[in-house]
């Protein structure tokens, strides 16, 4: 088969000029271009780092928060100022109506969607005996039954060439760090749903996926005591990169997976930890 630029020149048949300008048109061509995607908890951290990479790969990026409407008013400002397009829309994922209204003022202002990202998550770490009802079922709504709502949502949203869901997990579910019981649940949960839905909406083309970032310097590290601490020094000690990480290192992940370069893959979970494992 003749590269595309071939088969241009040949039917074209253009002074040389005229190819050069063609073929420099075809390489500047976003592989997200004319897509849709939906990032949820996009106002700030990994879910921002996010938004803003696909909005650059030539995504419309609808960005979800929940109560940070600065932070992703401050996002979509970014996305527009470098010539992208992009929406603030409010939303607890753990709410059948919030969802609801998030894919419908998705539709209203792009169309069909093409991509989920499920991002939204919380945690916190405590010892058994720090364990309660309100903090199981606060991280397990967001973290688990808000991602399956998001995509029930997305399913119903995509358009007639399916879709690519990619999910938001964690190493922790790989190193069970002590005092992460119900944080690590809810990741274990991902990997495990990641699994399910490949299978089950594989054969209406929506490709489901998940990346597990390992400990990652965001706002929610800094306001839970992470960065500086001795958890973050023996993660630093063990990683074979040795160094946590940054949003910028896991967003190229998820263009990666949105895109048609990863369109064999479903069901991947795909390790971001600098090769903690």
């Amino acid at each position: 088969m003749k590269p595309l630029w071939v088969t241009i020149e040949n039917r074209t048949k253009r002074p040389h000029d005229s190819f050069i300008t063609i073929k420099k048109q075809i390489i500047k061509m976003k592989k997200l271009e004319n897509k849709v995607a939906v990032v949820t908890g996009a106002s700030k951290g990994i879910g921002a780092g996010i938004a803003k990479s696909l909005a650059a790969a030539g995504a419309s990026v609808v960005v979800n928060y929940s109560s940070a409407k600065d932070g992703a008013d401050k996002v979509v400002a970014e996305i527009t100022a470098n010539g992208g397009r992009a929406i603030a829309v409010q939303g607890d994922v753990s709410k059948t109506a919030d969802i609801d209204r998030l894919f419908a003022e998705t539709k209203e202002a792009f169309g069909a969607v093409d991509i989920l990202v499920n991002n939204a998550g919380v945690y916190k770490f405590g010892g058994i005996e720090e364990v309660t009802e309100d903090e199981f079922h606060r991280q397990f709504n967001t973290n688990v039954l808000g991602l399956l709502l998001a995509t029930q949502g997305a399913v119903k949203n995509f358009g007639i060439n399916g879709g690519s869901v990619i999910n938001i997990g964690s190493v922790v579910s790989r190193i069970t760090p002590v005092g992460s019981s119900i944080y690590t649940a809810t990741k274990g949960a991902v990997d495990s749903i990641t699994q399910v839905l490949s299978k089950e909406l594989g054969p209406k083309n929506i490709r489901v996926n998940s990346i597990n970032p390992g400990m990652v310097e965001t706002e929610g590290t800094h306001t839970a005591g992470f960065i500086g601490s001795d958890f973050q020094a023996e993660t630093e000690r063990t990683a074979p990169l040795g160094r946590i990480g940054q949003p910028h290192d896991i967003a190229p992940v998820a263009v990666f997976l949105a895109s048609d370069d990863s369109a064999w893959l479903t069901g991947e979970t795909i390790l971001a930890g600098g090769g903690v494992r």
